[in-house]
């Protein structure tokens, strides 16, 4: 036995969680055993002090500029936001029917969809840990609907499995579940866990694995009524003298194990994509307008930073019309918050520390590809019986994700068609949009076979094409050795943004640590 001869350790009963059930289950059980912890969201600030007629000069009107400017205003502060585009919002961004788009190299994309539909191509989901970001929604009145994460009835898929045959999530869901659980409750029922586990824990884990693996009273998942009932059936339950349902095949555990299709029915376990996740009706950036419609009046748009100054007694920031020409115009502050992503900052003239320039030019930025793709009518639940969640493959196009909204509604319906990552990603990235676009679909068709047929348009955004942020979100190389520098005040600028976070890519991550720096900043003037 081991050293806890009373019962099975903590650490051995969450790694045996974890390899069964999945990383969802097994953070439950952390939660409940205090090992594990949410957002850092500790509630709305209250900053206490005088600020003493202190001015803040902010940089970028992303959702981590717009955060800071909000709630320095709140604390009593002047405050001046510069923004490069001639909208808030940042990578927090939507693309509607007659958007026009134009991204580095010249490739311009008109947005042809029809009226109501969009594509979000930076965020595009809320977990329901991201406290602050629900909060700040509610605050400013942005209305909030379900998002689909996880949905049985899509698609997992791969080339090299089953002949490059889609299959249902659910059908593999629920084979791997109940193989596994075969396994391990064999293992346990004879006596093969008694260096781990008390006899009565083993009884009990038996019993639960029967139940969660819906396995046979010989502790074997087989085809049949129980495994049907997760799976799916061959015929469905129905009524009257056709009603009996034939149950489906399962497949055996080593052919799920061959096909790596397990790897794709995992999505849903992580943390902050468990259900419930949201999403603004209407689009992403109705968050950025809630934002918008409290500091819109503070923003300076159009306003390209071209050189950043620390000061003996402030910040003074230069800056040009982003759009056409015009004179330089010279922005002076007490302090600074500066949200320009790493990416766009190290090319900007400043006079920082040698230790941050050398952080900020030695960040790379990940490479995303997105595309949304119109059809004419609503295949995927109209044909397929797919309403909202994601279809996984290993095709490059990497996934598919239907709208979670508009349900059952008649006409013209967008999907997100790819999110690329990785070496595959640059590859889109090099190709103009309509390109992009039709790699999207002849990819995609191999999942949906209607997709050439019900095609109407689409649209694709390269993250590192797109001029304001050069990528789509800052990776540290060595975050133990460089982040908490990076944190540190600057002369009189502080950093803040998705890179200035442990939630790196998620807008919850750059409103936390535009929250962070408003502190420290606030706690440095009211000390002064």
């Amino acid at each position: 036995m081991l050293p806890n001869e009373a019962g099975i350790s903590r650490r051995a009963l969450l790694s045996m969680i974890g390899t069964a059930a999945g990383s969802a289950v097994m953070y439950g059980a952390m939660s409940k055993m205090g090992l594990a912890q949410e957002s850092t969201w500790t509630g709305r600030l209250d900053l206490q002090g005088d600020p003493k007629g202190a001015s803040v000069l902010i940089l970028g009107a992303g959702l981590a500029g717009m955060t800071a400017a909000f709630e320095l205003r709140n604390a009593g502060y002047t405050v001046k936001v510069l923004e490069y585009r001639k909208k808030a919002g940042g990578r927090c961004w939507t693309l509607r029917s007659g958007d026009t788009y134009t991204e580095l190299g010249g490739f311009t994309q008109q947005v042809d969809f029809a009226e109501g539909n969009y594509i979000n191509p930076g965020p595009w989901r809320i977990p329901s840990d991201h406290f602050a970001v629900l909060d700040y929604c509610k605050r400013f009145g942005v209305e909030l609907e379900p998002f689909q994460q996880v949905n049985y009835n899509a698609y997992v898929h791969d080339t090299n499995a089953f002949d490059g045959k889609p299959q249902r999530f659910k059908e593999i869901d629920a084979d791997f579940r109940g193989g596994v659980s075969e396994l391990l409750a064999k293992v346990a029922d004879q006596g093969m866990l008694d260096q781990m586990v008390t006899e009565e824990d083993a009884e009990i884990l038996v019993s639960a694995l029967k139940g969660w693996g819906v396995l046979d009273d010989d502790l074997e998942y087989v085809t049949g009524e129980a495994s049907s009932s997760h799976r799916g059936w061959k015929v469905p339950e129905g009524g009257g003298t056709t009603g009996k349902p034939v149950p489906s095949e399962i497949t055996p555990l080593s052919v799920i194990l061959q096909s790596g299709l397990w790897s794709k029915i995992s999505g849903g376990h992580h943390l902050h994509m468990q259900t419930t996740m949201f999403q603004p009706k209407g689009g992403m950036d109705m968050v950025a307008r809630g934002f918008e419609g409290e500091v819109g009046d503070l923003i300076t748009y159009g306003a390209k930073v071209t050189r950043i100054e620390n000061t003996e007694t402030g910040v003074r920031a230069t800056w040009i019309p982003s759009e056409g020409e015009g004179e330089e115009t010279v922005e002076e502050a007490d302090y600074c918050i500066c949200t320009i992503p790493f990416s766009v900052l190290g090319q900007i003239e400043t006079n920082f520390s040698s230790r941050m320039t050398g952080i900020i030019q030695n960040m790379p930025y990940y490479s995303a590809t997105k595309v949304g793709l119109e059809f004419k009518r609503r295949f995927w639940e109209e044909d397929e019986h797919i309403y909202g969640g994601i279809s996984y493959t290993n095709l490059p196009i990497s996934q598919i994700s239907y709208p979670s909204t508009g349900y059952f509604s008649d006409g013209p319906g967008v999907l997100l068609g790819a999110y690329v990552w990785g070496a595959y990603s640059y590859q889109f990235n090099a190709l103009p949009g309509e390109q992009r676009v039709e790699k999207a679909l002849e990819y995609g068709a191999q999942i949906h076979p209607q997709y050439h047929d019900e095609f109407k348009t689409g649209v694709g955004v390269g993250w590192h094409r797109v001029p304001w942020s050069l990528g789509c979100f800052g990776q540290w190389k060595d975050r133990d050795a460089d982040y908490m520098d990076a944190c540190q005040m600057d002369g009189r600028t502080l950093m803040a943004g998705e890179h200035i976070s442990y939630l790196p890519a998620w807008m919850e991550g750059a409103i936390l640590s535009s929250i962070d720096a408003v502190k420290r900043l606030h706690e440095t003037v009211t000390a002064t």
